[in-house]
């Protein structure tokens, strides 16, 4: 079925079969809108999602990273994808100089632990970081995650050139990424998070999109929302 071809969202939310009795009909009216813009909502990201997986190739990575992987071996960038073409990976900020995990990282990779067995039937998933692979599996014993697999970058060189550290400045930046991995071996950027915080709507915390991040998505439904100075803790 072709888009021009659908229901308009408004008449698709007229559909609604409210399930609990005693709404006001000022109540009514304004979920029948509302629904209509989350229909709305629901095929704007199954369209960017569309425009996404028609990307044309993206760039080569040429520079042979190597890594530490969880096996103790020193490996290589396409060795990552441990038998799949597509590799989703997550550069979290937990250099060997920070104490504790950044907290937002923490946060993100709690839920993707849980799925990880579940997306690795489809892709590969990688978290890496600057610290050693044990301190980073350390950390996720604390926490009680099971699935994800961890590697160490050997030098700064991958997280720099993806904009994962400043060298300048010490700091470290989470990078979500997909690569692709071709039949010779080659290996592609096939979509990088580049939502910075140069692009942000004023007044709003910088956030990629889609936000990846649960925690978020739950609060978007609540009536107090996510606030404007609340952040996830290690601790509570």
């Amino acid at each position: 079925m072709t888009s021009e071809a659908l229901p308009s969202p408004a008449q698709l939310a007229e559909r609604r079969k409210p399930r609990i009795e005693g709404e006001s009909a000022e109540y009514a009216q304004a979920r029948q809108g509302l629904l209509a813009d989350e229909i709305a909502l629901r095929r704007q990201i199954e369209a960017v999602a569309a425009r996404r997986r028609a990307l044309p190739p993206g760039p080569v990575i040429a520079k042979d990273y190597s890594f530490n992987a969880p096996t103790g071996e020193r490996v290589g960038l396409a060795d990552i994808f441990r038998g799949h073409d597509t590799l989703l990976a997550y550069f979290w900020m937990y250099g060997p100089d920070r104490a504790r995990p950044c907290p937002m990282c923490t946060n993100l990779l709690g839920p993707l632990d849980a799925n990880a067995a579940d997306l690795e039937q489809r892709v590969a998933v990688a978290i890496i970081g600057r610290s050693s692979v044990e301190r980073q599996k350390a950390f996720a014993v604390e926490r009680g995650w099971r699935n994800l697999k961890f590697y160490q970058t050997c030098g700064d060189e991958f997280p720099v050139d993806f904009g994962g550290f400043d060298p300048q400045t010490d700091y470290e930046y989470p990078v979500l990424m997909v690569l692709k991995r071709e039949d010779g071996g080659a290996v592609r950027v096939f979509w990088m998070g580049e939502i910075s915080g140069e692009m942000a709507d004023p007044g709003q915390d910088p956030r990629g999109a889609p936000d990846p991040s649960p925690l978020w998505t739950m609060l978007d439904l609540t009536p107090e929302g996510r606030g404007t100075d609340w952040y996830p803790k290690l601790e509570y």
